[in-house]
């Protein structure tokens, strides 16, 4: 079989699959893992070792290749979608990717992250995660004290197949109201995506039906400034309700002028 780079063989695979079910208008392209084997097979390529990869690859990592976009309606893009256990659909939205405000203000947090931990620390989503429990970046944005409940839930949701979250919190507020938050986090290159946060609310729904789901994605900006957003799902669109910039400094690089600053803003802000 020929010898190809893992992205091409994924762009081949992807690409094929994707025109051999495409009729010109329609908004939905369904597929299985299936459909890797024999589309391996029958382009000559060697099938990758881990096929959950190639989702992954495009729907964080990797744009799909021009000849599938260019297929998009014009106001929308595709993005991957679990619809079952091994079945997946390409689906025309509005919004795909989720990127950080770059007007939007730093907020300075004194840093509590342990030094051993800063010693070691990467910067991939464990080290971002690990961040914000440490500085309870939580509850800060949330207004609600928040519980770290599981690392890395892994489950299956009806009508998607198997979902995995980041970290899952619980939480309670002042009036007794209790709350789920599924976290998503990325790290490095990758980039958060609508279909995670829509599979997130939905797995809250399935698994958490008693509890107020509050969609939570957090991603390094750079080093120590950390991006945080809450969203909503609104019919069958993911919104964003609140994006929040927050700085985590050394106690000695938060000046009383700048905590003065803060304490005027206004509280929407």
């Amino acid at each position: 079989m020929e010898s190809v780079k893992p992205e091409n063989r994924y762009s081949a695979i992807i690409e094929y699959i994707f025109h051999e079910r495409y009729i010109d208008g329609i908004e939905r392209v369904e597929f299985k893992r299936t459909d890797f084997e024999t589309t391996a097979e029958t382009l000559g390529i060697k099938l990758p070792k881990n096929l959950g990869d190639v989702i992954y690859s495009f729907k964080f990592r990797t744009a799909l290749p021009e000849s599938i976009v260019n297929k998009a309606p014009s106001d929308k893009e595709w993005v991957i979608k679990n619809v079952g256990r091994g079945e997946y659909a390409f689906v025309a939205t509005k919004v795909a990717r989720i990127l950080p405000d770059t007007m939007l203000l730093n907020v300075k947090v004194p840093d509590a992250t342990p030094g051993i931990v800063q010693l070691f620390a990467l910067s991939d989503e464990q080290a971002l995660l690990t961040k914000v429990r440490y500085n309870r970046l939580l509850d800060i944005f949330t207004g609600v004290t928040c519980y770290s409940l599981q690392n890395h839930l892994r489950t299956t949701v009806p009508g998607i197949g198997q979902v995995e979250t980041d970290e899952i919190y619980v939480g309670i507020d002042k009036q007794g109201k209790q709350y789920v938050f599924p976290v998503q986090a990325k790290g490095g290159s990758d980039e958060l995506g609508v279909v995670q946060i829509e599979q997130d609310i939905l797995l809250c729904r399935s698994k958490y039906p008693d509890l107020i789901c509050r969609a939570i994605a957090t991603q390094f900006i750079k080093d120590n400034l950390i991006a945080m957003f809450e969203f909503v799902l609104d019919g069958d669109e993911v919104k964003k309700v609140t994006e929040k910039h927050y700085e985590l400094v050394s106690s000695d690089n938060l000046s009383k002028e700048e905590i003065r600053k803060y304490n005027e803003l206004p509280d929407q802000i």
